[in-house]
């Protein structure tokens, strides 16, 4: 029988834990923050359900919101080099810590695939200094 990677991975705590990790770098980051507004709540809650349903889980952000359309969505934030890598840093931070809180939530498989996805994702959000193809 087929498992989603939501499935494999326990469900929303994984992406619970991942997004409020990221979110708290994000809050005291002094390039990303302006990109924000003054309440994260609700982007919070938006990349926890995008992330979710990514991944296999309830289709709540379709439902609330729509497609994605990731890059139409970013296009009003300079994101360049330097905000990818750092909005990748905090995720990979993030995903780091929740791992060490329980090492055995991810199989090496789930978790170079989630690992790919944040780097691939990050370098295709870029919309200022070069355009990034991935694919």
């Amino acid at each position: 029988m087929f498992k989603s990677f939501y499935d494999r991975v326990g469900g929303a705590p994984l992406f619970e834990e991942l997004v409020a990790g990221f979110y708290q770098r994000v809050a005291t980051d002094p390039v990303l923050r302006p990109m924000y507004p003054d309440d994260l709540e609700p982007a919070e809650r938006r990349l926890r359900l995008f992330l979710i349903q990514y991944f296999g889980g309830p289709t709540t952000y379709d439902q609330e919101r729509g497609h994605p359309r990731l890059r139409l969505r970013h296009m009003p934030y300079v994101i360049d080099e330097r905000a990818k890598d750092i909005w990748l840093t905090h995720m990979i931070a993030s995903l780091d810590e929740t791992i060490a809180v329980n090492p055995n939530r991810l199989s090496d498989r789930d978790e170079r695939e989630l690992r790919g996805y944040l780097a691939e994702t990050a370098a295709f959000l870029i919309n200022h200094g070069g355009l990034s193809v991935i694919g």
